[in-house]
């Protein structure tokens, strides 16, 4: 049995994780001072706010007009292939949706502030800070890795 998702759920799943992204970075815009942290998970996440001018471990710094053009064309790419496809199977879909999801809320950061705004950091490592944005795009990769994987199963099994 074969699982698909239509492309106006996969475009809702998108805008569901633009809005939960955009509502958590202004609660801690307006909860938070810059640098501040406050313990979260005790020992495991805290919450720091960082307005960050580059992209995933700071990669691009004070490249946020590059950064934010390539949202728009990754977003608008995927708008367009989602619509062009009423159904993809379960997983491809899930990817795309948290994808766009993801590239969007990080590229309003950019277009309205000149930076992103993230919040989340873990407190035992020395990772980068992020926000829900950089989660959904994590989670779209693990989306991805699954329809590949599901996807060689069913080759194999033919």
């Amino acid at each position: 049995m074969s699982r698909t998702l239509h492309r106006r759920t996969t475009l809702l799943i998108a805008l569901v994780i633009v809005l939960i992204d955009q509502l958590s970075k202004i609660a801690a815009s307006s909860l938070l001072e810059r640098g501040q942290s406050v313990p979260l998970i005790p020992n495991l996440l805290s919450l720091q706010l960082v307005h960050n001018t580059g992209a995933a471990f700071s990669i691009l710094r004070d490249s946020t007009a590059v950064l934010g053009l390539l949202s728009l064309v990754v977003g608008s790419g995927l708008i367009v292939w989602i619509w062009r496809h009423r159904t993809q199977p379960l997983w491809q879909g899930l990817a795309a949706a948290f994808l766009l999801g993801g590239t969007l809320g990080n590229g309003l950061d950019r277009w309205r502030l000149s930076h992103v705004v993230d919040f989340l950091a873990f407190v035992p490592i020395d990772f980068p800070i992020f926000n829900g944005a950089d989660i959904a795009i994590n989670i779209a990769v693990l989306c991805f890795a699954i329809d590949v994987w599901t996807h060689r199963d069913d080759t194999h099994r033919g």
